[in-house]
């Protein structure tokens, strides 16, 4: 039987069904094959990050054998205090900082030696722009797509600043901007290129809560695009309100890294507020072990525990307050933020 790279080159597909040897349509054996790679490349990490170290001139070592994974389409916060090592480690994915151990792919493109391909990949957002303060804005994002090599596309560029209402200020030179266009125009600088992994270093900070909601809304919109979003932040609710996972980076090591919703769930501690009928002075002998709290003047009882397994305790809390003759009118939980979480894990608590 030829082979099938020999039977291609005599004929197309579309001519007649050709078999391989188990019988099943070639056709059928490509699709099957192509559909796999791509499952197979999509389960792969767009961002890969391994053992890696830096160590500056003076001997301070910002970053201490970091090993992160980013997914292919994922929203991924990257929180920690200032001097954790966030900017740091986006500049070294980014190329504009050596590590100094350790290395880093995108998208399996070795950040050194197959540079022009990762960083074709990535778009940075800074947290300043420092120059074409006297370009129109069209004038500058399109020069930002001729930095990569990318042919000039005059509607990829209109839609870009449409989405990020820029259209009207596309003449505009960038020293008459507001900072918050300013910001705008470096979003649309780092997407000119349209790359599939953008960093987000400090998006909203200092600007005003309407242009932070716009700016979550566009982050989403390109997240469901298919563009693998990377933020570091200041703003705990920011990475609440959009990420899908979280990781937490201080003293240049990572903390942890993990799911928000199962964060949340297994760091986050619920607390319990029951309003008493009658005050109380203490906690009875008989509730000692459930770690109670007498407030608001003995008419409210708190009850804390975490986020796994609590709900039992509750039952059997509840079961305990009712055979020590204790009523209550009413009962309602909170539970913790985001925030809390942060500050615990960064104190240790955890």
């Amino acid at each position: 039987m030829h082979s099938v790279a020999r039977v291609l080159a005599r004929c197309t597909l579309s001519h007649f069904p050709l078999h391989c040897g188990c019988g099943a349509p070639i056709r059928a054996v490509f699709s099957h094959s192509t559909a796999v790679s791509a499952i197979l490349e999509s389960m792969q990490p767009i961002v890969s990050v391994t053992n890696l170290s830096k160590t500056y001139a003076s001997g301070f070592q910002a970053l201490k054998n970091i090993n992160l994974a980013i997914d292919r389409g994922e929203i991924f916060a990257l929180l920690g205090p200032n001097g954790a090592g966030k900017t740091t480690l986006i500049s070294i994915i980014c190329g504009i900082v050596n590590a100094s151990e350790g290395g880093v792919t995108v998208d399996g493109h070795d950040i050194v030696t197959d540079y022009r391909a990762a960083r074709s990949l990535i778009g940075l957002v800074p947290q300043e722009l420092t120059t074409d303060a006297f370009e129109t804005v069209w004038a500058t994002v399109s020069f930002s797509r001729g930095l990569f090599g990318k042919p000039k596309n005059p509607a990829y560029i209109e839609k870009v600043l449409r989405d990020l209402s820029l259209w009207d200020k596309r003449y505009n030179r960038i020293i008459t901007l507001s900072g918050g266009m300013k910001r705008r125009v470096l979003i649309a600088k780092a997407l000119s290129h349209e790359p599939r992994v953008l960093f987000l270093d400090e998006p909203t900070a200092g600007v005003d809560v309407e242009l932070r909601r716009d700016m979550w809304k566009l982050v989403r919109s390109l997240a469901a695009s298919g563009v693998t979003i990377i933020l570091t932040t200041h703003y705990i609710d920011e990475a609440e309100e959009m990420a899908d996972r979280i990781g937490v980076i201080n003293a240049g090591e990572i903390m942890l890294v993990e799911e928000k919703t199962e964060l949340m769930r297994k760091l986050g501690k619920k607390q319990l507020t029951l309003q008493l009928e009658s005050p109380l002075d203490e906690v009875p002998a008989s509730l000692a072990g459930y770690g109670l709290a007498v407030v608001n003047g003995g008419n409210e009882l708190t009850y804390t525990y975490e986020g796994e397994g609590g709900r039992t305790d509750i039952i059997a809390l509840l079961k305990s307050l009712d055979d020590a003759g204790i009523c209550f009118r009413d009962l309602h939980t909170t539970q913790s933020s985001l925030e809390d979480i942060f500050v615990s894990l960064l104190r240790g608590d955890q």
